[in-house]
């Protein structure tokens, strides 16, 4: 049985921890270290840090944040921001990465994560997909869910394992934010159709939803920001209430 995985966001912008809903009305919510340590300690199994402005304002990651979550967390830690060379993966991994989350720049260089995981390995390359619905069809978006790409969601997923990623983030922006519950009908049109994991993102409301989503055989883990950041569903709790639900997770 595989061990599902509960993994808090953090969205960095200027410095600080963010959250929006449908990738807009965006709030302050942290300091990135302080939470990055909360969430070390209280059962969250990885990390994932996104700059979210990096690509659209068109320059590089920043390093010297991302150094200082990394040196306070003994967790897996994924990074994702403005990556569209080799050597940006490189800066990174280096700064304490441990996986690289590219979106928008294996959209303009789908070689991109080929090249990437044949230097690293497929297990560091994770294609971070933000998904909305365009008449009635699953559209990809870059630039923060800024852009309108008019690539169809479903066969990029399949290209991005096809090209190497080791992993697929599916951000649901139909959902993001609302609380709703995740975009089931998205996870489930994915998860037909590659067999690298995936991690769902966008729409947990409540504890029950995680049980929802990891009902859905091919959904290896649950990404969630709002819920875990406002303590109202504390990680401990949650893997709780799943393990008592027959879903295998690591307490």
């Amino acid at each position: 049985m595989v061990t599902k995985r509960i993994i808090p966001c953090l969205d960095i912008r200027d410095g600080r921890v963010v959250k929006g809903v449908n990738f807009k009305d965006v709030k302050d919510i942290d300091d990135p270290v302080k939470l990055a340590e909360f969430y070390n300690d209280s059962g969250a199994d990885e990390l994932v840090f996104y700059d979210i402005t990096a690509s659209f304002e068109g320059r590089k990651l920043f390093t010297g944040i991302l150094k200082d979550v990394a040196s306070c967390v003994f967790i897996p830690l994924t990074v994702g921001g403005s990556i569209n060379t080799v050597d940006d993966f490189d800066r990174v991994l280096k700064a304490g990465a441990d996986k690289v989350s590219v979106n928008s720049g294996a959209i303009k260089n789908p070689d991109l994560i080929r090249e990437a995981a044949k230097k690293y390995g497929n297990q560091c390359v994770v294609l971070s997909m933000d998904i909305a619905r365009v008449d009635g069809k699953f559209r990809i978006f870059a630039k923060g869910g800024r852009e309108n790409t008019g690539i169809d969601a479903l066969e990029w997923a399949v290209q991005g394992e096809a090209n190497g990623a080791g992993e697929l983030v599916v951000n649901s922006i139909d959902t993001d934010g609302v609380r709703g519950g995740f975009d089931l009908e998205l996870l489930n049109e994915i998860g037909k159709r590659v067999s690298i994991p995936i991690i769902a993102s966008g729409g947990a409301g409540k504890i029950e939803h995680f049980k929802t989503l990891f009902e859905l055989d091919r959904i290896d883990a649950g990404l969630a920001a709002g819920i875990f950041h406002s303590k109202e569903v504390l990680i401990n709790d949650l893997k709780k209430y799943l393990k008592e639900n027959n879903i295998h997770v690591r307490i």
